[in-house]
């Protein structure tokens, strides 16, 4: 059992890609975690999508042992923490759980808004954030701007900030010795009732759901009955270890340690970030504070391109749910796409790699309906409602306000970029709180409508300004806006599909803008075809698909005029009545591009 003085709980923040994952790779490395043989790049990221993308999704940890420079062995638990904003909450937890953080910042790129966001949270954990400007071997590493740039935003003392490169291992044993020096050890009684918090928790085929678990006060052992506080639930200890990256059982975990437990539970869902364990005979009589139950934040319909595949979607979206308690789905059937699952996410990004792993690991084509978020519509009578389906609002007249979700976002960009993203801000019914700058570079807050977010706002984002901006934001609550549902209609039939809520101001451009993609992407039939925009009854754009040109007059050679005209009068009363009975059939094409494209308006 290691002396409490001797551990560090310590997790690293940085924004995408300022080699986060690379810095935990070398210290693992450095301090013989893993062998050279053993060792693979991102080794705590171990989902094919993490490491293509470079970003983190699940947070990992691991146990180190370091010998300093005064003899004394220390127990290094090292949080690799996800750097995206959908995640956010779960980075909130992984930082409760440890005592300082390593503030890794791109010597190139400096300061970024996920950098922010995440050292804003950590401050109000009271940790001790040590600095570290990686890739000072980049050509285009400044680390005096930013060093400068640390001290002039967060208000950090960087003059000793670490000098490294991840990549090439330069300044790895700094790191190690100011995380030593500088970082407090655990607080925490062993002798105290049982107080764990839940860090995480993923699926193991083998071992069920593997938790992990910061001890507050007490010890944690193999045999104990244990009580989720939140979930009420009970379960039996039967495996406690930690990751040296590689599974190592221990005979406890006691006040201070990180480590792992497995209980024989069989969903993730059962173990919700955040929750207090503790045991159920004596156990603590208050729960941690800051646990929340995590909410979905945009919605989307999941339909299989080919019906047959249905059981298919079904059976994956089970599977991966098994390891990602925080993304939800219910049965949806729409007459346009057949069958498929209303799902719900932490945020677009999440969405996309949900998206992207069923397509993966699953072999399936789908087709994605467009994003929305949910909204609150407080009805006549008082009483509220919540809308995550577009298609399934209730009619106009019984609804007496709608309020949307808000964000208040952080955006950081070149000032010569400044002017193009603060239209793109402003388009989007955007309020303007703040504009700073920091050398060229400017900081811009804004309060925005997340349904003009889910869309295509980080694409343009990323666009206007070359892929220099970052983007960062945070819930601000509800508010009432004059939102309307904006139906497609195609030859008078509403397409479930792709009906929207918009804000008033925008649908009719919204509208035009669908209708005219409509019109390309729908084949012509041998009748017209009106494609139509509307609000409840009034149409607000409409397009119209020309008829295919049969000659009928073609066979009739010579003779009188009137034989002509008898000839297309007769073809004239077929196409009406045509019109009247026919079916427009639209491929699964045309939705697709659609959908993709219904939202660049």
């Amino acid at each position: 059992m290691t002396d409490r003085s001797h551990i560090r709980n310590f997790s690293i923040i940085a924004h995408i890609d300022h080699g986060k994952s690379t810095l935990a790779d070398r210290l693992i490395q450095y301090t013989g975690g893993l062998t050279e043989r053993e060792m693979s790049e991102q080794v705590l990221d171990n989902m094919d999508i993490e490491r293509e993308r470079g970003i983190t999704i699940k947070a990992q940890t691991v146990r180190l042992k370091y010998t300093a420079k005064d003899g004394e062995t220390y127990e290094l638990n090292l949080m690799d923490t996800p750097g995206h904003v959908d995640f956010a909450y779960e980075v909130s937890r992984s930082l409760a759980a440890c005592e300082g953080a390593l503030l890794v910042v791109d010597a190139a790129q400096g300061v970024e808004a996920q950098t922010l966001a995440n050292v804003y949270q950590s401050i109000e954990h009271d940790h001790e954030i040590l600095p570290v400007l990686n890739k000072i071997d980049l050509p285009a590493a400044e680390p005096e701007r930013v060093r400068n740039e640390i001290e002039e935003i967060i208000g950090l003392d960087a003059s000793d900030a670490v000098m490294a490169s991840a990549k090439s291992g330069i300044g790895i044993q700094d790191i190690l010795e100011q995380v030593v020096e500088k970082i407090p050890a655990p607080g925490g009684d062993r002798d105290a009732p049982l107080k764990a918090m839940l860090v995480d928790s993923w699926y193991d085929p083998y071992l069920g759901v593997v938790i992990l678990v910061r001890v507050i006060d007490g010890v944690l052992t193999k045999g104990q009955r244990i009580k989720f506080m939140a979930q009420g639930t009970e379960h039996l200890v039967d495996r406690v270890g930690c990751m040296r990256p590689k599974i190592e059982q221990l005979p406890e975990l006691a006040a201070g340690e990180i480590g792992f437990i497995t209980a024989q539970i069989k969903e993730v869902s059962q173990t919700a970030v955040g929750d207090t364990i503790t045991t159920v005979k004596d156990g603590a009589a208050e729960a941690l504070p800051g646990f929340k139950e995590v909410q979905s934040v945009v919605f989307c319909g999941l339909f299989p391109v080919d019906a047959a595949d249905f059981e298919k979607l079904r059976e994956s979206i089970s599977k991966l749910r098994l390891n990602d308690a925080s993304f939800t789905f219910e049965m949806e059937t729409s007459a346009a796409l057949g069958q498929g699952f209303r799902c719900g996410f932490l945020g677009l990004l999440h969405l996309e790699i949900i998206q992207e792993r069923l397509t993966r690991e699953y072999d399936l084509d789908l087709i994605t309906t467009a994003p929305s978020v949910v909204y609150r519509m407080v009805m006549n009578d008082g009483s509220e409602q919540f809308l995550h389906n577009p298609a399934d609002m209730p009619d106009v007249v019984k609804i007496a306000d709608i309020e949307e979700p808000w964000i208040e976002a952080t955006i950081y960009c070149p000032d010569e970029y400044l002017g193009g993203i603060l239209k793109l801000c402003q388009d989007r019914r955007g309020v303007q709180k703040n504009l700073t700058y920091v050398g060229d570079r400017a900081q811009v807050v804004y309060e925005l409508p997340l349904n003009e977010v889910v869309f295509d706002f980080y694409d343009r984002l990323k666009s206007i300004s070359r892929g220099y901006a970052s983007f960062d934001y945070h819930q601000i609550g509800l508010r009432s806006g004059d939102l309307v549902k904006m139906n497609i209609l195609v030859n008078g039939d509403p397409v479930d599909a792709l009906s929207m809520i918009v804000h008033r101001a925008a649908a009719e451009s919204r509208g035009r803008h669908m209708c005219e993609r409509l019109k390309d992407l729908i084949p012509r039939h041998l009748f017209k075809i009106p494609v139509q925009a509307a609000i409840g009854g009034k149409v607000i754009a409409r397009e119209t698909i020309a008829a295919m040109r049969k000659d009928v007059t073609a066979k009739c050679y010579g003779g009188d005029i009137s034989r002509k005209k008898k000839l297309l009068d007769k073809q004239k009363k077929g196409k009406a009545k045509m019109r009247e009975y026919g079916n427009v059939s639209i491929p699964q094409e045309a939705f697709i591009a659609a959908l993709k494209m219904g939202d660049e308006a």
